[in-house]
């Protein structure tokens, strides 16, 4: 399987995440001092009026930076990194599959395989949840969603996200002259969580393969309708279509390509 990754993207928010928790730390124990100036310097004047909009700006401004910071750690630097997870709930997939990261948000994972074409969306929580058709609902008690909504980790409405990526990848070959369907996965990342899914639109995997539902058996699953030749399993797409795509979709200068056995 071919691994084609925009590290560049990747590693720029990841780091920018980084920065941005530590930058938030600062500047919360800088709002304290800010707003506790008075009391801490024995000093009991009226502040002067820039000290008193940087007073005023000071808790605002780091609140607002510590919500992107969750958001970007949640996305991007949260461990085990989706690609990471994806590539080695993979391996042994037909040497002929190529999967690319990063490059069609808000289609994260995209893969062609002799199976199809899949927009895989994945989910790094390791809580309880059920889905009916397109719903999502969280198993826990208030404090424990409570907490959730503060860390800004609840589990979303999977459903919808995995559908706007295969639309979005659908747009995306259409514009290339490809007509091949694409199809949605959600892929869980934490072989810890569990999910009632027997009623779910879209496909519910994990990446990990030696879980019942691993995404490798779900793909070993498809093999019946896959054509095969002399050479091996076809693919969706022809050579000429997927460099079609590449093309147009793809930055080589911000790709790391791999091949894995």
């Amino acid at each position: 399987m071919r691994i084609v990754t925009n590290s560049r993207l990747a590693e720029r928010n990841r780091k920018i995440a980084t920065n941005l928790f530590l930058l938030t730390f600062v500047l919360l124990i800088g709002g304290f001092v800010l707003i506790n100036i008075g009391v801490l310097t024995g000093n009991t004047a009226k502040p002067e009026p820039l000290l008193l909009l940087a007073q005023g700006l000071a808790i605002p401004i780091a609140f607002i930076l510590t919500l992107f910071s969750i958001r970007m750690t949640n996305l991007w630097a949260r461990r085990p990194y989706a690609d990471e997870s994806l590539n080695e709930g993979l391996k042994g997939l037909s040497k002929k599959s190529v999967i690319y990261h990063y490059y069609h948000i808000p289609a994260r994972h995209v893969l062609f395989s002799p199976q199809g074409v899949f927009a895989i969306t994945t989910r790094w929580q390791n809580g309880k949840y059920s889905v009916e058709g397109s719903t999502w609902r969280t198993k826990a008690g208030p404090m424990t969603r409570l907490l959730a909504a503060l860390r800004m980790d609840g589990v979303g409405q999977p459903s919808m996200d995995a559908v706007r990526a295969a639309e979005h990848v659908q747009r995306l070959l259409t514009e290339a002259g490809i007509t091949t369907p694409v199809q949605p996965l959600i892929v869980f990342l934490d072989s810890r969580a569990r999910v009632e899914a027997t009623k779910s639109d879209i496909p519910v995997l994990f990446a990990s393969i030696k879980h019942d539902d691993s995404l490798t058996d779900y793909l070993r699953g498809l093999n019946k309708g896959v054509e095969m030749t002399k050479k091996g399993a076809v693919m969706p797409l022809t050579e000429q279509q997927i460099a079609a795509f590449e093309a147009k979709t793809i930055d080589k200068s911000q790709a790391s390509v791999t091949e894995t056995a």
